[in-house]
Formats: C-alpha cells, sequence, structure tokens
C-alpha cells in the first residue's frame, strides 16, 4: 500500500508564508515527479508547481517568484514554500507524486488533501 501524507496546511494572514510537506511511503520502488495542486471553492483544481526526481521545477504563472518547491530524494518528500500569500489562493492543496510502486509503469498517486486559508 502506498500513501502520500500531507503536513503544514492551516491558517495565514495575507502576506504571510506557509510551508506544506508531502512524504510518500509505502512499497515504492521510484518516485518520478512530485508536484502540487490546489482546488479553491468552485474552481477546478489546478497545478500550482512540480519538481522531477533532477530537480527540473515548473510553477504556475500565478505562483512564480513566491513560491518554491524543492524535494528530498531520500525520503521521498517534496516541499511547497509559500510566501506573500493571497486570499484568493485559499485552497485544498493536493500532493501528487508520479510513482513507480509495482508495474513497469509509474502512475499518479494523491495525497488527501491539505486545507490552507488566507484570511485576516
Amino acid at each position: 500500500q502506498v500513501q502520500l501524507v500531507e503536513s503544514g496546511g492551516g491558517l495565514v494572514q495575507p502576506g504571510g508564508s506557509m510551508r506544506l510537506s508531502c512524504a510518500a511511503s509505502g512499497r515504492i520502488l521510484s518516485v518520478v515527479t512530485m508536484g502540487w495542486y490546489r482546488r479553491a471553492p468552485g474552481k477546478q483544481r489546478e497545478l500550482v508547481a512540480r519538481i522531477t526526481t533532477g530537480g527540473t521545477t515548473n510553477y504556475a504563472d500565478s505562483v512564480k517568484g513566491r513560491f518554491t518547491i524543492s524535494r528530498d530524494n531520500a525520503k521521498n518528500t517534496v516541499y511547497l514554500q509559500m510566501n506573500s500569500l493571497k486570499p484568493k489562493e485559499t485552497a485544498v492543496y493536493y500532493c501528487i507524486a508520479e510513482m513507480v510502486v509495482g508495474g513497469i509503469l509509474p502512475g499518479n498517486y494523491w495525497g488527501q488533501g491539505t486545507q490552507v486559508t488566507v484570511s485576516s
């Protein structure tokens, strides 16, 4: 069984910072790409950032310069440092990992989501 466990969500004031973590565990053969999506109330889920095993990153235009994604390959953990947060970024943030678990081809696995609320 494979799990992605997120932590670090909560309430933060506008302009504040927050760090999310997501650790993958279980019978994992390899982790390819890890990333974060978010779903704001009444909106579709959108990609926030992702990072490859080699450290190549890409970000949504709306978070460039404010968010930083990183990972610890030895721990199968991905982080999202969020600075200068805005109220419109209130959302459930989901971790995703593309992993090889049992077969040959990698599959996408999702965390349960963590609520981030940006409000004064």
